[in-house]
């Protein structure tokens, strides 16, 4: 078998990082913000904004080359072209709005917001496949708990804007331009692959559990400055303070590898990284004749039929462990003990994989499977990504006072929509081996009842429908990705959720700039000649979007049907992996 290189640290500390990583990544949710600047400064039509909104969420969610890239180079590279990335598009918006440079055409603004929100798709790739591939069998917990910092950073963008930065979006594009490099930069060394938690800690549920608590109470207290901010005169001084704070609950984390370094576990069960260097080989426990078994086979490829019960838990570590840990640096070897395996009998020659083994990408694409969750997860975040990019002019169409309250609430609801849709889903599918996908069923039942309250408008439904669409638009992210790794594997995991994730792109040009930019600018067109408007810029009324939401709410229930079909199609693989409320590994490159 071979054998783990030495040195390796914990995972925590990455997890920590990537924490930061995360939030920094979410920069395409800061639009709300700036689009009504660049709707008054350079004078767009609303189709024009929604257009953008569409370049803001093809850049987020395009990730393509992230995901290739993320099994080539190493993850501090990805940080780095991350970083580059968000530079130059923000910058370019930047001398825009700030009218450094004046007549910038359309067309650049549009290519410069792609790049600048691209650079999140590498700083998400980077992180959140590292993390599963360090915590391969925590996949929804991690996967839930990232994506949620994600969701949550449009309110710690919202907090620093209005706080710190006086409402300008010159100046949070100006951030975006210089600082959100510069943190990534600082925090590349500390992403990178690590020996993977064999699930063998006690501690690790206590610590897990830690960080989704504190990613609550940051949530919350986000929330509730938020709304002090907007309905209080706060003086600057306490809005820093109150940044401040937000920065010590970010760092929060960081307190799981303080911790385990100041107090070690000496009384813990000895874990993979325990027998690093140690000549003893996990797939060779057992008795004399199983023993004389390993050795006259391979040492990496004992038959299954052949291990006995007690040398199973041993089989998963080494399998995880070796092709998580060390398999990018010996992939030509690998190839050279498979031949020889084969060879000998020891393994079989190369099949299709079934599901929930690695899956090539072009294999997964030919799957039924793999459509099916693409075509769920596209009809559930374009719906929702849709009012997230018309979020000011829908609230400024109701009548909100302050529509960065509605962000905030938006992205806290995304936030524990992420966060629970991966706890929940972790707890359920470990507990009776329930798809996860039975959880976008839901949610996106839930959705066509929030589109059906903003399109009545009754009073007092404004923010509570903001509220629902925000947790089950987060839902979808934080069940698709573990969903995608459990039945393709993790081996080309980078490429095969970023292209389920152009899901959200391609529903923010069919949904927001192709049919919520058209009506809305009709209806002002309409109002304008009528004379209820003083500009035909401006929309006001439940009409603005009343046939959007409509049309939303019958591609929720598509996707709801669509959800149940595949939740009972995947059932048997479920069943499968999980049997017994335990993850079973079936490939055995996952790396």
């Amino acid at each position: 078998m071979v054998k783990l290189k030495a040195g390796s640290r914990p995972p925590w500390v990455g997890l920590g990082a990537a924490v930061w990583v995360q939030v920094a990544a979410g920069n395409p949710f800061n639009f709300p913000l700036y689009s009504p600047t660049l709707k008054s400064v350079l004078g767009y039509s609303q189709q024009q904004l929604t257009l953008l909104g569409v370049a803001n969420d093809i850049g987020e969610n395009v990730g393509i080359l992230p995901g290739i890239a993320c099994n080539k180079l190493p993850p501090w590279v990805l940080l780095m072209i991350g970083a580059l990335f968000c530079f130059l598009g923000y910058g370019v918006i930047w001398l825009a709005v700030s009218q450094t440079v004046s007549s910038l055409p359309f067309i650049v603004l549009w290519l410069a917001l792609c790049i600048g929100t691209n650079s999140g798709a590498w700083f998400g790739t980077a992180v959140l496949v590292t993390n599963m591939r360090n915590f391969p069998l925590s996949r929804g917990t991690v996967a839930g708990l990232l994506k949620g910092y994600a969701g949550l950073s449009a309110a710690v963008y919202t907090e620093i804007y209005a706080g710190v930065l006086y409402s300008s979006s010159e100046k949070l594009l100006l951030f975006l331009t210089l600082g959100l490099p510069a943190i990534c930069l600082a925090l590349m060394y500390f992403i990178r692959r690590c020996t993977p938690a064999s699930g063998e800690d006690s501690a690790e549920h206590g610590h897990f559990l830690f960080t989704q608590a504190t990613s609550i109470f940051l949530g919350i207290y986000l929330l509730t400055t938020t709304i002090l901010d907007d309905v209080l005169s706060i003086s600057y001084v306490i809005s820093v303070s109150f940044v401040l704070v937000m920065v010590i609950f970010l760092l929060a984390p960081l307190a799981i590898p303080i911790k385990m370094t100041l107090f070690r576990d000496k009384s813990r069960t000895p874990s993979v990284s325990d027998l690093r260097g140690s000549d003893t080989e996990p797939l060779l426990v057992g008795s004399k004749r199983e023993e004389k078994q390993a050795k006259s086979t391979p040492s990496s490829y004992v038959p299954v039929d052949q291990i006995s019960e007690n040398q199973e838990p041993y089989l998963h570590v080494s399998l995880s462990t070796r092709s998580l840990g060390t398999l990018e640096d010996d992939e030509e070897l690998v190839d050279v003990d498979i031949l020889l395996a084969e060879g000998e009998g020891a393994v079989e020659k190369k099949r299709r994989p079934k599901r929930g083994e690695d899956f090539m990408f072009r294999e997964a694409i030919i799957k039924a499977d793999f459509w099916l969750l693409f075509l769920v997860y596209f009809l559930g975040v374009g719906s929702g990504v849709t009012v997230l990019n018309n979020l000011a002019q829908i609230g400024t169409a109701l009548g909100a006072n302050d529509t960065s309250i509605l962000l905030s609430l938006f992205s806290f609801g995304n936030f524990i929509g992420r966060l629970g849709g991966g706890a929940v889903s972790e707890y359920f599918v470990r507990l009776k081996a329930i798809p996860r996908t039975i959880w976008m069923t839901v949610t996106q039942l839930i959705m066509l009842v929030a589109h059906l309250l903003f399109a009545s408008a009754l009073s007092g439904t404004l923010y509570a429908a903001t509220a629902l669409l925000g947790i089950c638009y987060g839902v979808q992210f934080s069940i698709m990705i573990p969903t995608a790794s459990e039945l393709f594997g993790l081996k080309h995991f980078g490429v095969i959720y970023n292209f389920i994730g152009i899901g959200n792109p391609l529903g923010a040009l069919i949904f927001s700039a192709g049919l919520a930019g058209y009506v809305y600018d009709k209806e002002a067109e309409k109002q304008f000649a009528e004379g209820l408007v003083t500009s035909d810029e401006t929309c006001l009324g439940v009409m603005c979007f009343r046939l959007t939401f409509l049309v939303l709410a019958g591609v929720c229930a598509l996707g709801s049907l669509l959800s149940v079909i595949l939740t009972v199609r995947i059932r048997p693989v479920y069943q499968m992996l999980y049997s017994g409320g335990s993850f079973r590994f079936r490939g055995t490159s996952q790396s």
